[in-house]
């Protein structure tokens, strides 16, 4: 009978679905841009290092300072393999208010894991003022006639141009460290010191060397500073809060759905209780057309938001910054709250529907 009635009321199981449809798909497409978002970041500090040393107390990397000195401290530990100072900023050019701006020694190895579209990793020096740009970085950044690029109050020279995988990267703007220092005031200090463990190590041996030489900084694994990190924490608590937002939307339609079902056919109910029906079947009709609306829903919903993510991830201006990340957990905790979302919905048209007196309900107009 579950399925009879939905068919027979086609329209008002499409609206249903649909508002449960609509909802999925706005949280999981606003969950998955934004958890790929933080992945992207994620491998900007990881750069092949299992762990990342920044200052405590501070609500973004971008005010961390840590002392560059440690990098020589660090490579001196029989438990570091490798250690790598990244300075994180914020830069402007005539075209664009805002560009991300990587402060990294010449051998990091990121860059030569790039595309080189224009010049090579070797015109890239430490002691040097010439600058690389990210592949879309040098779409909006204008590129002067003798090779110059404004950023900023200052004047670089173009090292060359590559293409980054990463969409952060492929935006951004990496200057040799020193020349980033001194452009940003930020002298003998960087934003985070990325740590590679040598082999046989484990990460304790360098939060225990952090704890007792520089107790104003700390060392975390990379999970640990994924879900400590409170840009990271705000991020996906925005993209859960929006997405249950778009959920209480589906939940009333589908209680608008099932309320409506209920007074259109409230003589075939009491005709089902005079035939014998008890309450709870009645009940659990009304919660069964429910559950497969939102069924039918979350599946549509998860089937419209990978489509509509990966048309965004092909758009030519878009490649690199979208990289959507839909796990296994996101859809779980969609189809629970659509679970939860039909269950509430029907709670009102169910008690309504096993309560209806048939005599009564034979007589309704």
């Amino acid at each position: 009978m579950i399925f009879t009635n939905l068919r027979r009321h086609r329209v008002r199981t499409v609206i249903g679905a649909a508002g449960i449809a609509l909802g999925v798909a706005t949280m999981l497409s606003v969950v998955g841009l934004l958890g790929g978002a933080v992945k992207m970041f994620e491998r900007i500090l990881r750069s092949d290092a299992e762990m990342v040393v920044f200052e405590k107390n501070v609500s973004d990397l971008f005010f961390s300072n840590v002392p560059v000195t440690l990098v020589e401290e660090l490579h001196a530990q029989p438990f570091v393999k490798e250690a790598r100072p990244v300075l994180f900023a914020i830069i402007s050019s005539p075209d664009r208010p805002i560009i991300t701006c990587f402060g990294i020694q010449a051998s990091d190895g990121r860059l030569r894991k790039g595309e080189w579209l224009k010049g090579n990793a070797n015109l890239f020096a430490d002691g040097g003022r010439g600058v690389v740009l990210g592949e879309r970085a040098a779409d909006f950044v204008k590129i002067q006639e003798d090779g110059m690029v404004e950023l900023g109050q200052e004047r670089y020279p173009v090292a060359g141009i590559v293409r980054m995988e990463n969409g952060f990267e492929n935006g951004g703007v990496f200057m040799p460290l020193a020349t980033s220092q001194e452009s940003f005031h930020k002298e003998g200090v960087c934003s985070v010191v990325t740590v590679a463990l040598a082999a046989g190590h484990e990460s304790a041996e360098v939060k225990h060397w952090m704890a007792e030489h520089h107790p104003r900084l700390t060392a975390l694994e990379n999970e640990e500073f994924s879900r400590s990190y409170s840009q990271f924490k705000i991020m996906k608590t925005t993209a859960w809060v929006v997405g249950g937002c778009a959920f209480l939307l589906g939940g009333l339609s589908v209680t608008n759905t099932m309320i409506l079902s209920v007074f259109g056919r409230i003589k075939e109910l009491a005709i089902a209780r005079v035939c014998g029906f008890s309450k709870g079947q009645i009940a659990r009709m009304i919660f069964g057309e429910s559950l497969l609306v939102s069924t039918i829903g979350t599946f549509a919903g998860w089937a419209l938001s990978a489509l509509g993510l990966q048309l965004l991830r092909a758009l030519p201006q878009l490649q690199g910054y979208i990289e959507p990340r839909i796990g296994w957990m996101e859809i779980a905790g969609a189809m629970g709250l659509a679970a939860l979302t039909a269950l509430g919905g029907a709670m009102y048209p169910a008690w309504y529907a096993s309560n209806l007196k048939p005599a009564q309900a034979l007589r309704f107009e």
